[in-house]
């Protein structure tokens, strides 16, 4: 999501002022800037490259984690989207192949012991 700006218009006097209050009011504008908050994926990225870092992957998304986090602090929320997106691409086949490599080291052993 980008930055939406929302203006508040607070109107001036109503079209048939009462007669008790001839003076018309004032007007103002109120900017409301609401922050969005695009995810960094950082704890997920730093998870992937202590525990399951297979071809590096939870490495490179740590990487673009932090570079994520570096464009949002400059205000650039498009480019930090595009760096969270592709950490979390990364994120997801790291967690993948991580949790096939551990199941592959658990099976493996076992049918070769039970052969013997």
């Amino acid at each position: 999501m980008l930055k939406e700006e929302h203006e508040v218009a607070v109107l001036g006097a109503p079209h048939n002022p009462a007669p008790h209050n001839p003076a018309p009011r004032m007007s103002a504008m109120i900017h409301i800037r609401s922050e969005t908050s695009v995810p960094d994926h950082i704890v997920w990225s730093l998870f992937n490259t202590l525990f399951m870092n297979p071809c590096c992957l939870g490495f490179i998304a740590f990487a673009y984690s932090m570079k994520s986090r570096d464009r949002k602090m400059v205000g650039d929320l498009t480019g930090a989207q595009d760096y969270a997106s592709t950490a979390k691409c990364l994120n997801i086949w790291a967690l993948i192949l991580g949790i096939l490599m551990t199941i592959l080291l658990i099976i493996i052993p076992v049918l070769i012991f039970q052969a013997y």
